[in-house]
């Protein structure tokens, strides 16, 4: 018995006009589209006139979801799966069902397309040869801490995802981890009708999106640390002065960029290491 095909369809993350004709081609083809969001995989199958069933599976669905519609692959039916905008499985729930694709020994195709991670790499000027992603970062805490300690080590350009109310607060922990003048870039709307790059350094990013509230989908892009000489070591704090310290802080309360510079400042350290105790 012929099995069906897993199908990971890109679609677009804006411009309608951005679907490739093998996407098109594949929808027209196959027996059922599994959707994060039903309703708008819906509107662009009626933009193109592909009427097909479309099912929901998104970040909630229960593991029989998954396996219920892998039951339909293995018995022969090509499935689609698309997440809301871009590329799926890329920072969305469609990496549960194609891993568990693999495990049954299912056949998975990649139909590439929109990536809101690659256009805002490839318009922002940043060095792209090698780069890391990271999707959207906790809000706050430990695990926040240690990814904004990442990036400002890190030699290769960041790319995050933010939600637009919180682009700024995430900015100001940008300019305390990395420094004010790391270079940055941040993408809007990427290819909808209020798009909008801006480059310039972390700090003027803050100032401009302080005064400019951003709104729509949002991508930070953050260049990698200079490389140079490496700088003279300077006589270490007190360990256990410096952990009292760090403690005393977070009880205060306080956005971790911003508790991490005054822990630079009074132990006369890097804000890397600043970062580095407070996640501790």
């Amino acid at each position: 018995m012929r099995r069906g095909t897993l199908f990971v369809l890109s679609t677009p993350i804006g411009h309608l006009g951005d679907f490739s004709f093998r996407g098109l081609e594949v929808l027209r083809r196959v027996a059922v589209v599994a959707a994060e969001d039903t309703r708008r995989t819906r509107r662009l199958l009626g933009h193109y006139e592909v009427p097909r069933e479309v099912v929901s599976l998104h970040a909630h669905s229960q593991v029989e979801d998954i396996e219920r519609l892998l039951d339909r692959v293995e018995a022969g039916d090509d499935v689609a799966y698309v997440t809301d905008a871009g590329t799926p499985a890329i920072s969305d729930p469609g990496a549960a069902l194609v891993a568990r694709a693999h495990e049954r020994g299912l056949g998975v195709v990649p139909i590439p397309g929109p990536s809101a991670v690659i256009a805002a790499l490839a318009a922002v000027g940043l060095p792209a040869d090698r780069f890391l992603f990271l999707g959207f970062l906790p809000r706050k805490g430990a695990a926040r801490t240690a990814l904004l300690e990442r990036v400002a080590a890190e030699p290769w350009t960041t790319v995050c995802y933010e939600a637009p109310n919180r682009t700024t607060a995430l900015l100001k922990d940008l300019a305390a981890a990395c420094g004010a003048d790391r270079p940055a870039a941040v993408a809007r709307e990427l290819t909808k009708v209020h798009e909008e790059i801006r480059r310039g350094t972390v700090g003027a990013l803050v100032q401009y999106y302080e005064a400019h509230p951003p709104r729509g989908e949002v991508t930070v892009v953050v260049g990698g640390a200079p490389r140079g000489e490496p700088a003279a070591a300077a006589a270490a704090p007190d360990e256990a002065e410096a952990r009292e310290l760090a403690a005393a802080l977070r009880a205060d309360g306080g956005a971790p960029g911003a508790i991490a510079k005054e822990l630079a400042q009074r132990l006369g350290i890097s804000r890397r290491d600043a970062y580095r105790l407070l996640s501790r």
